[in-house]
């Protein structure tokens, strides 16, 4: 058999709109040789087919699952797939994001696009024979957008990321500072030459001060993308810049042969105010982003490892799995692993938004770039690369950030038709003030009564010019582009720093509409690991005897009622002793002989067929006790009954607390568990859960949820921890996995709660919530902002000058608002050690 590994090709399949259609894909797919695993999302209709070595390539696959009836729009990876990550500082909005797509698929060969405007990032699947990474970068600057960096996918860097980033934000400042010196000298001799003394040689003065910040450094960038843009037919907001700047400083220079007024002034005021925007919004970007940079550069940058007999220091990408890392007190985790040496209490707030230190021994994991507060240990990596749990938070977080959001689809279809409607209402603000002046001189009389920038009495052309160019420059289809990712942005890191993993835009919107949130029981609201909860002894009998003889022989068996009952003796100082004569009975009980005594562990009716005396005695304690969910076991010795030991499932410590908090949320929670009855209503009734399904299979998990969305609308999150969860989160309308789950259930979720806590479901749903709150409110406040502003310019009620202040004004306002978020949650820390109780409920394994 090849050692070459497995490699995944994915399809987009536009048609596969349900579950019925995943499966006839999924059937087809499955019938062709060398198909491994096959995960199909009916969100974004992509299907990832696994491909053994020698197995089908795209071409066949698509062929297939056209056979099936269903269009094939794209197929990315797979042998021979390239991927290329392009740098686009000026991708600033998704109108900006829109053009790049919308250039980059003219060309042969492209598979797959994906925009991150958080990051500035263009991310391309290439098929074999497809363009290369400087055609695309040729591509993308003929479409007016400057490449600051071509890379492949593979090779992310947060270093390099970080110095692009900067260098994107000085040259930002440089162009500013360069524009901002000789305005600001236009400016001081504007005032006196309007209002006291005309200077002589005023026009040439000023024509040659705007010279550099109209056409030279200042905006020689903006004309280049306009002039881009226009030649490929597509139109971003430079355009409309170049369009409100260069027209007034060529009209100006007529006064050199024709007295009329100068608009030099405003084509150096405009093209400068722009560029303060574009510096000011790369700053404000850099604060909302600031989370995912943090977390890119957290991780250590070597590590001790042991080779040879000896320690060595290398960099930690030399490190592979298998590898024996020692970690010193102050020193941070450096990958993945696993403690095989040592105990220590480690930080692992960086991943879990926790600041109270975990204690960590020889065989507990450990995440890398979390820190070791005190003792030596010695880790072996397990996950290095692309594959830790850093990288995986990082590509979650990029992939949720770049995300898209339904509303914004409104958003989208707007921008997309933004700067040639703006244009077109310019040209008819000309023409109309051209034909019919009196007409509008009206509105501009009652204006400057109370507008001091209002001029009735200025000549009609400088009324049309003034006018068309206001609406020019007022128009920001930017600030709807940035509604919704900064707020993703802003979100998105909120939850990363407080463990909370959201993975796409679409769970966002309808996270905040959920009604019914379903709670699997083990591992997620209990901890899975069954407890000695009481020991109860028979008159005459003593404790410790009672313990010590269960333990012996519970020691010698690998049940789970067995563990829990030999390691709560040992938590009561009892040491188990030595068994002979050892014997199983299955799920009934079990036998054998400690020292001469013959000791029987079991449930009543073991204990009633090999004739044990003295259980009516227990009657009483062993009702009470299973009324509450326990499962009991009687012990004897040489006949007689000892007494009853209990075992119960512990509750995790927040599930009280939070199960409050979903209802105080408004939320129905239903528990759907695969044990019996009797221990789920134990359960329920101590949580305080409003409805219980027991006995459920997981296949059955899948049909709970299904009738959940019927009954109450398609508004059914699901929480989940293991491998057979992951199919019901996938059905529920939110899939929420607990962190420190299985990772199948962490792929199939939509949500990620790295805590591992049932609190941060709550802290998830008020994020959420939060989240989508600020995009509505950013697409409001855009869209309201440009239906009132552009009506007001056309009439000749705004300056321009007023107006690219406005411009700039709004898109930070945008940012402005998504950043209270992180000020808003920056108040609220994360939640510290719930309370320390253990309430308790019956264990997996019934042997009763």
């Amino acid at each position: 058999m090849s050692d070459s590994p497995p490699n995944t090709i994915t399809l987009t399949v536009p048609g596969m709109g349900s579950d019925h259609c995943a499966g006839i894909v999924r059937k087809t797919l499955e019938r062709l040789d060398g198909v491994g695993e096959i995960q199909t999302n009916i969100a974004n209709h992509h299907v990832s087919v696994t491909i053994e070595a020698g197995g089908p390539d795209g071409d066949t696959l698509k062929e297939a699952v056209e056979g099936a009836g269903y269009d094939v729009a794209a197929v990315s990876g797979g042998t021979g797939m390239q991927q290329v990550r392009l740098t686009v500082p000026g991708m600033g909005s998704d109108h900006c994001a829109g053009i790049i797509r919308s250039t980059l698929e003219r060309l042969e060969g492209i598979e797959s696009i994906d925009t991150n405007i958080a990051s500035h990032r263009v991310s391309v699947s290439i098929a074999a024979d497809g363009p290369d990474g400087d055609a695309l970068k040729r591509a993308v600057e003929g479409a007016g957008y400057e490449v600051a960096a071509v890379q492949a996918d593979e090779a992310e860097d947060a270093d390099s990321d970080a110095e692009i980033e900067e260098a994107y934000l000085s040259q930002a400042r440089k162009r500013l500072i360069i524009a901002a010196v000789p305005t600001t000298l236009i400016m001081l001799l504007m005032m006196p030459h309007m209002f006291w003394q005309p200077i002589p040689g005023y026009l040439a003065i000023i024509a040659v001060l705007a010279f550099p910040v109209v056409f030279l450094y200042g905006g020689i960038a903006t004309h280049k993308s306009t002039w881009r843009s226009l030649k490929n037919g597509t139109f971003n907001m430079d355009v409309l810049i170049s369009m409100g700047s260069l027209p007034p400083y060529l009209i100006g220079l007529v006064g050199f042969v024709y007295p009329m007024t100068s608009f030099i002034e405003m084509a150096a005021t405009i093209m400068t105010f722009h560029l303060l925007g574009r510096y000011l919004e790369a700053l404000a970007k850099g604060r909302a982003s600031q989370a995912i940079r943090r977390l890119m550069t957290l991780g250590a940058k070597t590590a001790r490892v042991e080779r040879d007999g000896e320690e060595v220091e290398v960099a930690v990408k030399e490190l592979a799995p298998g590898d024996i890392m020692v970690v010193r007190p102050g020193d941070k985790i450096p990958t993945d692993g696993e403690v095989v040496e040592g105990e220590s209490h480690l930080d692992e707030s960086i991943a879990t938004g926790e600041s109270i230190p975990v204690y960590k021994s020889t065989g507990d994991s450990v995440i890398g770039a979390t820190i070791n507060k005190e003792g030596r240990l010695r880790v072996k990596a397990t996950r290095v690369g692309g594959d830790t749990f850093l990288s995986q938070v990082v590509r979650l977080i990029d992939q949720a950030q770049g995300s898209r959001v339904p509303i914004q689809e409104f958003a989208d279809r707007m921008t997309g038709r933004f700067v040639p409607a703006v244009l077109a209402i310019a040209l008819a603000s000309l023409v109309a003030w051209a034909l019919f002046p009196d007409a509008l001189r009206p509105i501009l009389d009652w204006g400057a009564t109370f507008l001091p920038w209002v001029n009735p009495e200025a000549a009609t052309p400088v009324l049309a010019i003034l006018a068309a160019i206001a609406v020019l420059v007022i128009a920001c289809p930017c600030a709807l582009g940035l509604a919704t990712p900064t707020a993703l942005m802003v979100g998105s890191g909120i939850g990363a720093e407080r463990g909370i993993l959201i993975r796409s835009g679409e769970a966002i919107q309808t996270f905040k509409d959920v009604k019914v949130m379903v709670l699997d029981k083990t591992g997620t609201i209990t901890r899975g690991e069954p407890k000695l909860t009481e020991a109860v002894v028979a008159e005459g009998a003593d404790e410790n005897r009672l313990l010590t003889l269960a333990a012996s022989v519970e020691n010698a068996s690998e049940h789970p009622i067995a563990r829990a009952i030999v390691d709560g003796a040992r938590e009561r100082d009892v040491k188990p002793g030595e068994v002979s004569e050892f014997r199983s009975t299955g799920a009934r009980g079990v036998s054998g002989r400690v020292g001469n005594e013959s000791v029987l562990i079991g449930n009543r009716r073991l204990l009633e067929e090999e004739g044990v005396t003295g259980l009516e005695a227990l009657d009483d304690a062993m009702g009470e006790l299973e009324g509450k969910g326990r499962t009991v076991v009687i012990v004897a010795a040489d006949g007689q009954a000892l007494g009853l030991g209990a075992v119960a499932d512990t509750l995790k410590q927040e599930s009280v607390e939070a199960i409050r908090g979903m209802h105080d949320l408004g939320l129905h929670v239903v528990m759907i568990t695969g044990d019996n009855e009797r221990a789920a209503r134990a359960v329920a009734d101590e949580v305080g859960i409003d409805e219980v399904q027991a006995g459920v299979l997981p296949e059955g998990k899948v049909d709970a949820i299904r009738a959940l969305q019927e009954q109450h609308g398609n508004h059914v999150a699901m929480v989940g921890d293991g491998i057979n969860d992951a199919a019901a989160l996938k059905q529920a309308n939110v899939g929420i996995a607990i962190g420190a789950g299985a990772d199948v259930a962490i792929e199939a979720a939509d949500v990620t709660l790295v805590r591992g806590e049932l609190t941060a479901v709550v802290d998830a749903m008020h994020l959420s919530r939060a989240t989508f709150g600020k995009i509505v409110q950013n697409l409001i406040w855009a869209s309201a902002y440009n239906v009132a502003a552009i009506p007001i310019a056309a009439i000749g009620l705004l300056h321009p000058m007023i107006g690219v202040i406005a411009m700039t004004t709004s898109s930070l306002s945008v940012i402005g608002n998504s950043l209270l978020l992180k000020r808003r949650y920056a108040r609220e820390q994360p939640r510290g050690e719930p309370s320390t109780a253990t309430p308790s409920v019956q264990a997996k394994g019934d042997r009763s």
